[in-house]
C-alpha cells in the first residue's frame, strides 16, 4: 500500500513505537486517526501534521472506548488500515506479579486488540484493499524468563494474526505481523535496559522500528522479524527448542537478579 493512499487507525499512538510510527507514516503522506488514553500527546502530533491527523481519546480496554474509536473511524473518510500498536509490558518473575496487573496486560495486549479489530473489520471491508497491521514481538515466538505474561500475550497476537490472515484469504484485507526485538521505549524499565546491557542484548530505537513497519506496509509483507541474532533464535526455537533452552538457562541467573530488583 502506498502511504499517500493509507488512511489508518493507529492505537497506542502516544507510546514509544506508536509515536515514532505516526511521524514516519505522516511524513509519507498517510492520513491517520490516532487513538490514545490522554489528549496532550495526540494534540501535539495532530498540530505537527495539520490536515493529516485526527484523534480520539479512548481506553480500548473498555467497551465505551472501542465504541468511540468505531464511531470516529466511521466519520473518518475511507479508513483502509488498522495498526494495532497499543500494548504494555511487565518485567518480573511470575510468582512476584500482581494478579490484577497480569489481567490488565492481557486485556490490553490481547483482548482489546481482538475486540477492536472485530469492530473495525466491517469498515475495512468497504474498501477495495485494506490492511490489519499487528505489532508483535520477538517474544511472540520465544518464551523468555521474566516476561511470562508479556510472552503469552504476544504469542496470542502472533496466532491471532495467522488465523485472521487465513480467515480473510478470500477478501481484499491483508494481515501483517511485525515482530520488533527489544526497543528503547518507556515500556522497558531501567532494569530491563541494565539487564540487556549486561547480557549484550541489542535494543533498537523506535524510529528504526517505525521505518521497518513503514516498509512492511508499503510492500504488504505478511510477516517480518527484526534483528540479528533474534531472527535466528526465532527459527531455532521452532525447530530445535532445546538449543534455545540451553542458551537461556545460562542467562537465567542474570535475568532472575534483575527481575527481583
Amino acid at each position: 500500500m502506498q502511504l499517500n493512499e493509507c488512511r489508518a487507525v493507529v492505537t497506542g499512538a502516544s507510546g514509544g513505537i506508536g509515536r515514532a510510527l505516526v511521524s514516519v507514516l505522516a511524513e509519507g503522506g498517510a492520513r491517520l486517526l490516532l487513538v490514545g488514553r490522554t489528549a496532550a500527546g495526540l494534540e501535539q502530533m495532530a498540530a505537527a501534521y495539520p490536515g493529516q491527523i485526527e484523534w480520539v481519546v479512548a481506553d480500548i480496554r473498555e467497551r465505551v472506548g472501542r465504541e468511540a474509536v468505531q464511531s470516529a473511524a466511521r466519520r473518518f473518510s475511507g479508513i483502509n488500515a488498522l495498526i494495532n500498536a497499543a500494548g504494555v509490558n511487565q518485567f518480573s518473575l511470575l510468582d512476584q506479579q500482581d494478579e490484577e496487573a497480569i489481567a490488565e496486560l492481557v486485556q490490553l495486549n490481547v483482548t482489546a486488540t481482538l475486540q477492536l479489530t472485530h469492530r473495525l473489520l466491517p469498515i475495512l471491508r468497504q474498501q477495495g484493499r485494506a490492511l490489519v497491521v499487528n505489532i508483535g514481538s520477538t517474544f511472540g515466538s520465544i518464551g523468555y524468563p521474566g516476561f511470562t505474561a508479556y510472552c503469552a500475550s504476544k504469542f496470542a497476537i502472533r496466532g491471532f494474526s495467522e488465523a485472521l490472515r487465513r480467515e480473510l484469504a478470500d477478501t481484499q484485507i491483508k494481515v501483517l505481523y511485525l515482530a520488533p526485538r527489544a526497543t528503547r521505549t518507556s515500556m522497558n524499565s531501567d532494569s530491563v535496559v541494565a539487564m540487556n546491557t549486561e547480557l549484550k542484548v541489542a535494543m533498537d530505537d523506535p524510529q528504526l522500528v517505525a521505518s521497518t513497519v513503514r516498509a512492511a506496509i508499503e510492500s504488504e509483507r505478511e510477516e517480518l522479524y527484526m534483528g540479528w541474532p533474534e531472527k535466528l533464535f526465532v527459527r531455532l526455537n521452532g525447530l530445535l527448542p532445546r538449543v534455545v533452552d540451553q542458551a537461556l538457562r545460562k542467562q537465567l541467573p542474570v535475568i532472575q537478579r534483575f527481575a527481583r530488583k
